[in-house]
């Protein structure tokens, strides 16, 4: 009875691992293809037969299963030095989806290195040359303007279609691609920040230029407008000037026709004043002098007095 258990549980061991070698499962995202002995496992109806997602059988020893992921694969291409029309060296950064189209050409064409993402590698090598080479032809093509900005829609569109129709020859798709970046090379970068930089001064310069030269014009017409009114002001009160002294004159002439003794008077007190200010003041003169001729004390003596005597 015990032999017969452990022969059972031999036999239902080498079960299990003939049928680990036979079976394989393939996941959602994969398809895989089947070699026998090195070659491609055809249908009956002599194509390549590919599997999808599922359990398979293989046969054990012989056949050789190679799976791959169909989902859609991102690749940067790295920066590459591309020449415009104008030979206008720049650095053109672009990353590319894609995905495989034709399972057996992709396997042929990358040589089936690798189980799962199988031939990746050398895929995305032919996937770099491929856009490299489109890239230079497209930008060789047009000026430095028309890659930033004015045909930039119609240059992608180009491009899509070109590495299309090339990596359609390794069983790949070209889902989109875009630039990522568009720049000089650091060595011409400096070059062209300091031609920028001289343009900007040069154009600094000419508006300060323009600047102090209307600044002068604006400066010389002020100056122009005040010294002409400065000059009226002071024509004007030259003018006004002139007529207050000669109604003053005229009111003193008035003034001393109508009483010259008391206008005399006043003159003679207005000298008074404008002599005695400061106590300090010292006159030397003689006070029987006609300037003195109202201090002199007394009805005899007063020349206003006598004079109306």
């Amino acid at each position: 009875m015990k032999n017969a258990y452990t022969s059972l549980l031999i036999l239902g061991l080498f079960v299990l691992a003939i049928l680990s070698t036979t079976l394989f499962t393939v996941y959602a995202t994969d398809r895989a293809i089947i070699t026998r002995l090195g070659a491609l496992l055809k249908n009956k109806e002599g194509k390549v037969k590919t599997l999808g997602p599922g359990l398979h059988f293989k046969l054990p020893l012989l056949d050789s299963v190679h799976e791959f992921d169909v989902r859609l694969n991102l690749t940067e291409i790295p920066s590459e030095r591309i020449v415009t029309k104008e030979k206008e060296v720049l650095m053109v950064d672009v990353f590319v989806e894609w995905r495989i189209h034709d399972l057996p050409l992709f396997y042929t064409t990358t040589q089936g290195r690798g189980e799962l993402f199988a031939g990746r590698d050398r895929a995305e090598q032919l996937l770099r040359q491929n856009v490299k080479g489109v890239l230079h032809a497209e930008f060789g093509q047009r000026t430095l303007e028309d890659v930033i900005s004015g045909d930039r829609n119609q240059l992608m569109q180009k491009i899509v279609e070109r590495t299309d129709e090339n990596a359609k020859s390794y069983g790949m798709q070209i889902v989109d691609l875009r630039i990522n970046r568009v720049e000089y090379p650091p060595e011409v970068n400096d070059k062209v920040f300091a031609r920028m930089s001289s343009e900007r001064k040069q154009v600094a310069v000419r508006f300060r230029a323009n600047g102090e030269a209307k600044a002068a014009l604006i400066r010389a017409e002020a100056d122009k407008t005040a010294r002409i009114m400065v000059a009226e002001a002071e024509k004007e009160a030259e003018r006004i000037k002139g007529e207050g002294d000669a109604k003053a004159m005229q009111i003193y002439a008035d003034s001393y026709n109508q009483a010259p003794e008391f206008f005399d008077f006043y003159r003679s007190l207005e000298a008074y004043k404008k002599s005695f200010q400061n106590k300090q003041d010292l006159l030397v003169l003689k006070p029987e002098g006609e300037f003195f001729k109202y201090f002199r004390k007394g009805p005899g003596n007063s020349a206003l007095h006598r004079e109306k005597e």
